[in-house]
């Protein structure tokens, strides 16, 4: 693809036009890092948007997901999802719950345009034989859309799973910890609502000012859409170098007393659960990556950051390791996926029991909640993140959902639990119903 680079000035208000634009086209990855972590050596972008007019076919039957993604790979701009029922392609496992969302279990496209934007430069990569008019023609509609006063939407949100039937699963998923089946496990819950007829574009654009995040996401799969606040990467890969961050430790804002606030965040810093679940979910990640990395190379580069947000602060952790170099061939990139996904912060340890309880016990299929959304470069680079903080939309049958969860452990209190659930909740619902 060929480059051409164009200055702006309001960072924010050029991104709404931006997005608005590419609403004319069935595939749209948009996504923006909101400005945190300037300066980070993993901080791969500002805002990055691919389109691409020509949907790939869709992914017939539950199988064979992997071998479609490697056919995609061909030294060129990838960008998709993975859901977290491609856990079924890895192992013996089954995806049996309800679904009314129906996402396809894998979407990857090479797009059409791809623009990237870098301080106050946008560039647009586009394919060579576009004229400098054509894309001067492009940036100018890009920067004349309007965008339009933003909708009223009150819909009647529904709890697929009532406080009862919470506090009394929890108990039984810790039988379980206490007969050993497990150490912890991510159990989640949907709220949905029906009947649901809304501007997607402009749901992200309110879930986005109300939690702005560092992987953040706009996902549109022709009816299928994917409005999502996430702050946890998943996995990305820099040359040689793998780095996982996974989140777990969850403590609520105040906003209005600086001085409370940080006592809130070094609660959470000290907190011996939180620790507790946090190291559980690393030594998995530390297995994960070991079963590509080099001898002696995969390292826990920090534990226990504590990491401020709009509502909440995070206990994130960055855990890397060393690939041999020079893996550019597909076979050797789905091999580093397969052998990390699903992550380890949505599943639980040991994983595979993890995630055959999570089947039991849920009463929605996950879907794209879980999964993951990002890119693979022409370099074979890629970045992903972890798909929680989403909205998910089904435009042809109106259907909407989102799901919440958290960690159990055997220390678990199933009260707090739900009130941390809630808690996560709270950015959407007030999106959704203010």
């Amino acid at each position: 693809m060929k480059i051409s680079i164009y200055p702006h000035t309001n960072v924010h208000e050029f991104k709404q036009r931006m997005l608005q634009w590419a609403m004319n086209y069935p595939c749209i990855c948009y996504l923006d890092s909101n400005g945190y972590y300037e300066g980070n050596v993993y901080k791969n972008y500002d805002c990055l948007m691919a389109v691409s007019a020509s949907p790939p076919a869709p992914l017939q039957g539950e199988s064979g997901a992997f071998d479609v993604l490697k056919g995609i790979l061909n030294n060129d701009w990838a960008f998709g999802f993975m859901t977290y029922d491609l856990k079924n392609e890895i192992e013996h496992l089954s995806s049996n719950n309800n679904d009314n969302i129906e996402m396809p279990l894998l979407h990857f496209f090479h797009p059409d345009l791809l623009f990237e934007i870098k301080g106050e430069q946008l560039i647009i990569h586009h394919q060579k034989e576009s004229s400098d008019e054509t894309i001067n023609q492009l940036f100018h509609e890009i920067n004349t859309q309007i965008i339009p006063p933003t909708e009223t939407l009150k819909p009647a949100i529904q709890q697929r799973v009532s406080r009862e039937e919470y506090l009394a699963t929890i108990k039984q998923i810790k039988q379980h910890i206490a007969l050993g089946d497990i150490y912890e496990m991510n159990y989640c819950m949907e709220f949905y609502a029906e009947n649901v007829v809304c501007n997607p574009q402009q749901l992200y654009a309110k879930l986005n000012a109300a939690s702005p995040t560092p992987f953040s996401c706009f996902y549109r799969a022709d009816d299928h859409y994917l409005i999502c606040a996430s702050p946890e990467r998943f996995l990305m890969k820099k040359g040689n170098k793998l780095i996982s961050q996974p989140i777990k430790g969850t403590i609520r804002r105040d906003l209005q007393d600086p001085l409370h606030d940080e006592e809130l965040k070094q609660t959470l810093f000290l907190d011996a659960k939180e620790r507790a679940e946090n190291v559980m979910i690393v030594d998995l990640v530390r297995n994960d990556l070991s079963r590509t990395a080099k001898r002696g190379t995969v390292k826990v580069e920090e534990l226990f950051g504590i990491y401020p947000f709009r509502q909440v602060h995070q206990m994130i952790s960055t855990v890397t390791s060393e690939v041999e170099d020079g893996i550019t061939n597909p076979d050797q990139l789905i091999e580093i996926i397969k052998t990390t996904f699903p992550m380890g912060s949505m599943t639980g340890a040991p994983k595979i029991r993890a995630m055959q309880l999570i089947e039991d016990y849920e009463k929605t299929k996950r879907g794209l909640y879980s999964g993951t959304v990002g890119y693979i470069t022409p370099d074979a680079d890629f970045d992903f993140n972890v798909v929680i903080r989403s909205i998910l939309y089904n435009a042809g049958t109106k259907y909407l959902s989102f799901m919440v969860g958290s960690a159990i452990t055997f220390d678990s209190i199933p009260e707090k639990e739900y009130d941390e659930c809630l808690l996560k909740a709270t950015a959407i619902i007030e999106v959704l119903t203010r």
